[in-house]
C-alpha cells in the first residue's frame, strides 16, 4: 500500500512540474497586440513555442504588400525578449530584417515593404531561458 501511495505521489509531482514548465504562448501573443506602435493596425498574432529548447526555430509565412510598412514585436515571460530573435526573409529566403542588432536584442522590428510577395517570419532562440513567447504583426500605409 505504501508503495502504491508513493507511486501515485511521484506521478502527481512529475505531472505538476510538467505543467509549470509549459509555454503559455497564447497569453503572450495576446499581450503583444496592444504593444504595437501607434498608427499600426493589428493583423495577426503568433505563438512562439520552442518546446523547452527542442525546437531551434519557429516559422510562419505571410503575404506582404508593396507600399505598406509592417511591424513585428516580441513578448516574452521574462526580460524584454528572453533571447528570442525575429528575422524576416523575403520569398527568395534573403534576410531583410532582424531584431538582433550589434549583439543586442530589440523587441520589435519595422519593415517597409518594397515588393509584394510571401515573406517568412522566423523566430530563433539565443540564450533563452524559457523558449517561449508571443508576437504580433501590424501594418500601416
Amino acid at each position: 500500500m505504501k508503495k502504491l501511495l508513493f507511486f501515485i505521489a511521484l506521478i502527481f509531482l512529475l505531472n505538476s512540474s510538467d505543467a509549470a514548465a509549459q509555454c503559455n504562448s497564447e497569453n503572450l501573443s495576446s499581450q503583444c497586440i496592444p504593444k504595437l506602435a501607434a498608427g499600426f493596425n493589428f493583423l495577426k498574432s503568433y505563438k512562439i513555442d520552442g518546446d523547452n529548447g527542442t525546437k531551434e526555430k519557429v516559422e510562419y509565412s505571410y503575404v506582404f504588400l508593396k507600399g505598406t510598412q509592417y511591424m513585428i514585436n516580441i513578448c516574452a515571460p521574462s526580460q524584454p525578449t528572453d533571447g528570442i530573435i525575429v528575422s524576416l526573409f523575403d520569398g527568395n529566403r534573403n534576410k531583410v530584417a532582424s531584431s538582433k542588432l550589434n549583439d543586442q536584442y530589440i523587441s520589435a522590428i519595422a519593415f517597409p515593404c518594397n515588393a509584394t510577395g510571401v515573406y517568412y517570419i522566423q523566430y530563433t532562440f539565443e540564450k533563452s531561458s524559457s523558449y517561449c513567447g508571443g508576437s504580433a504583426l501590424g501594418f500601416k500605409r
